[in-house]
């Protein structure tokens, strides 16, 4: 596994558990927004954090935390993935996967093999407008395999989509509602500037708080909770 992260603590990362977040290496996406950039590109990664000193730490927390999330960049193109869940189960904490949905045979396994207690999905755009999001050309029925995969498993989830004032409109989360219709949960999720992939973007916004309350109502039609972050 490549670590190029961890937070020993999060009360706000997995709901209603303690957790900690382990940050892995790579992701084939290129987001402008991403606010990762020292996860996605290969030229600004970090040192990393052995494995070995990964579960040192967390067996210090047996009895002290609950779960541990994965995050990244992209966690499905770690090799080791499943191998590194089935450690953290062996060690009876809860595990969250963050994920863009981009392999869905990996995200069916570990589903299959029970190694997930909840899946928090980023939908970057309606599929159409995948291209231009991501700036990678990719197959975007992988997405929506991953999108039936979890609505149709046993596994707590959410998904999720940031949003750009100029990158996307307010048509765009209608559409991926639509994609979505009957899942459980969805989050808008407000851009932050701060640390992102693309400096072009520093001066870029989110949605107006209005819009965000007008699409809340809107999307409440085909989902049932729709969540503002």
């Amino acid at each position: 596994m490549l670590i190029g992260g961890l937070q020993k603590f999060s009360l706000i990362d997995y709901p209603n558990k303690i957790a900690a977040i382990v940050f892995t290496q790579g992701c084939y996406f290129r987001c402008r927004y991403c606010h990762n950039p020292n996860l996605v590109l290969e030229s600004n990664f970090q040192n990393r954090i052995d494995e070995k000193d990964f579960f040192s730490f967390l067996e210090t927390r047996i009895n002290k935390l609950d779960a541990v999330v994965i995050t990244g960049g992209e966690p499905t193109i770690q090799k080791d993935l499943k191998e590194f869940i089935k450690k953290i189960k062996d060690l009876n904490f809860s595990v969250k996967l963050d994920t863009s949905g981009i392999n869905p045979n990996i995200l069916q396994d570990l589903i299959e093999s029970n190694l997930l207690d909840y899946i928090a999905m980023d939908i970057k755009a309606p599929l159409e407008k995948y291209k231009e999001i991501i700036q990678r050309d990719i197959d975007t029925s992988k997405i929506s395999q991953s999108i039936n995969l979890i609505m149709s498993s046993n596994v707590d989830y959410e998904f999720r989509t940031t949003l750009v004032d100029k990158l996307h409109i307010k048509e765009d989360p209608i559409k991926i509602a639509k994609l979505i219709k009957g899942s459980k949960k969805y989050i808008l999720q407000k851009f932050v500037s701060n640390e992102i992939l693309d400096p072009n973007l520093k001066n870029y916004k989110s949605f107006s708080d209005d819009i965000f309350n007008y699409l809340q109502k809107e999307l409440l039609k085909f989902i049932k909770k729709v969540s503002i972050r």
